[in-house]
């Protein structure tokens, strides 16, 4: 049965504001909500709670503590009856207002203002709120992405070069609920090298992470997050005995799901050991091995393209490739990662347009046995050096994001282009995200009806589905599934179908393609900046292999 809240500010004030953002919630939450509006007498409030055959009454006093006082006081005696009957009560105001409501005794839960969306959803759903109660927060990522919803989980990066600090920024983060998903950032060896202490090189250690050496080292720090809203932990699958190192991330910090790339961390980036091919099928085992135990896959894929200049087509048939591979291995739960700004010179609509193409072409694979979640973030090399512009990047880029209406923000801090974030910077960053995300679900334009977006989507897709059909061209003779077969997508790079202007003088890929921003898209262009179509690009790179 629906449960009914009733709400209004009291007495003389006129602030609504947090009583709307509360009803907005409660009626996320599933409640029946009536507000009866600013300045609202006791009397008015108590008749409404009966006529409405309330269960919850919350009221609102944002003036002087004192006056504040007295009118509580007023209240509680008038409602003495109604609660007497299991009618709940609950107060949101100033905090000096909040401490006076907080020592009555009469108000079932006291909001502040400082509380986290989380509590605020908590309480409503019936659930403990109070911060060190592990069962108030679910424990696996798709249990707390339907818990949380209609708002996404928040994820950041964190791992500090040393792993004591790291640990200490781990329990700051945790104790401030900042995070839904902390995702440990490890330094090049311990993802490459971890069961290889000999190939270690001492002077590179906590270079680009946390210096994880061992299973210990994994347990402590994941310890060190059972606090607060005990934050998930994850991290990526690493560059080298990827099963092993999977089942050590799943025994020691619970993983909370899997990120791996198809095409990347190996000889191609220079992040691993492994040639092209043999990496792909390495990467399919692991996509299998999560798959078997119901713990989600992310490709953290399409945005490598991205961020050397690929052009959006690319970009596009590179999700297209991650998703439909991970549900061919078993993948049952798949989450979709967007980064937007890749490449800085998108605009916002052509942006969007690109992750519309994106999910136009994925939905149709979902179903029973595969779901797919969607996970937004901010391109990781568009963030401006100065702190105030950087802090501005992040709050407009998640506002953009929340068009797509992600199940995860995976921020991005906004000390991005100057240093790696401390547990202060994380903090503040997830609180500019929760900001921008709580704007956006209060109201936000449907900015993917924009014709702009429609267009380019649409057109997006048709050039992908040139290239998927290119790349199947591609494949020898009687191969079963050209989209999933290793050689046939080791060759799609070597033929140049996946290219990218970056990967000039790499050794997989040819970095012959040249792109270019053309009205706020990044495009194929020939020697004279003239655009080049999809299937004539394509039908070059299938000639090229047939002299």
């Amino acid at each position: 049965m629906t449960k009914t809240v009733v709400a209004a500010a009291i007495g003389e004030c006129v602030h609504v504001a947090g009583v709307s953002n509360f009803l907005r919630l409660a009626e996320s939450a599933g409640w029946r909500t009536v507000f009866l509006g600013p300045a609202v007498p006791i009397q008015t409030v108590l008749d409404a709670a009966v006529r409405e055959k309330a269960d919850l009454v919350g009221v609102s006093y944002r003036l002087t503590p004192e006056n504040g006082e007295l009118l509580l006081a007023q209240f509680a005696e008038a409602a003495d009856e109604l609660h007497a009957k299991g009618v709940r009560f609950a107060f949101g105001g100033t905090p000096p207002v909040a401490e006076r409501a907080e020592r009555m005794g009469f108000f079932e839960k006291v909001f502040s203002g400082n509380e986290s969306t989380e509590d605020v959803l908590s309480y409503l759903k019936g659930e403990a709120s109070t911060a060190g109660v592990v069962s108030s927060y679910p424990q696996t990522t798709v249990e707390r992405i339907q818990w949380k919803t209609p708002y996404p989980l928040l994820r950041h990066h964190f791992g500090l070069p040393d792993l004591e600090a790291t640990r200490k920024g781990i329990e700051k983060i945790a104790d401030a609920r900042a995070l839904d998903v902390i995702s440990l950032g490890t330094d090049q060896d311990a993802q490459e090298n971890f069961f290889h202490p000999e190939r270690q090189d001492p002077r590179r250690k906590g270079a680009g992470g946390v210096p994880v050496r061992s299973a210990d080292d994994y347990r402590m720090l994941y310890a060190a997050s059972r606090r607060g809203n005990f934050p998930l932990m994850r991290t990526y699958s690493g560059t080298d005995e990827f099963i092993r190192q999977a089942e050590v991330f799943t025994e020691t910090i619970r993983n909370s799901w899997c990120a791996i790339p198809l095409f990347w961390f190996n000889r191609m980036d220079g992040r691993g050991p492994w040639d092209l091919e043999g990496s792909i099928r390495e990467h399919q085992q692991v996509m299998a091995w999560y798959g078997e135990r119901g713990i989600p896959v992310e490709l953290n894929e399409p945005h490598h393209w991205g961020m050397r200049d690929a052009p959006d087509v690319v970009y596009v048939a590179a999700a297209v490739l991650s998703a439909y591979n991970a549900k061919a291995m078993g993948v049952k739960e798949y989450i979709a990662q967007m980064m937007f700004n890749s490449p800085p010179g998108l605009t916002d609509a052509m942006d969007l347009a690109k992750m519309l193409a994106m999910l136009k072409l994925i939905d149709p694979l979902s179903g029973s046995n595969f779901h797919i979640y969607r996970q937004t973030r901010t391109g990781l090399l568009s963030y401006p050096v100065d702190p105030v512009a950087s802090r501005a990047h992040l709050a407009v880029s998640i506002y953009l994001q929340m068009a797509l209406h992600p199940h995860i923000v995976h921020i991005v801090g906004h000390t991005e282009a100057d240093h790696a974030a401390t547990a202060d910077d994380v903090i503040e960053a997830a609180t500019l995200a929760r900001r921008a995300i709580e704007h956006a679900i209060s109201g936000a334009p449907e900015m993917l009806s924009d014709p702009r977006v429609q267009a380019r989507a649409n057109e997006l897709v048709e050039e992908t589905t040139v290239t998927l059909n290119a790349i199947r061209e591609l494949a020898a003779p009687g191969t079963k599934d050209p989209l999933t077969d290793p050689a046939t997508l080791a060759h799609a790079v070597t033929s140049g179908i996946l290219d990218a202007p970056q990967l000039k003088n790499n050794p997989f890929g040819r970095g012959q393609i040249r792109t270019q921003i053309v009205q706020g898209q990044c495009r194929v262009v020939d020697s004279d900046g003239d655009l080049v179509t999809e299937d004539r690009r394509t039908q070059d790179c299938l000639q090229r292999r047939n002299r």
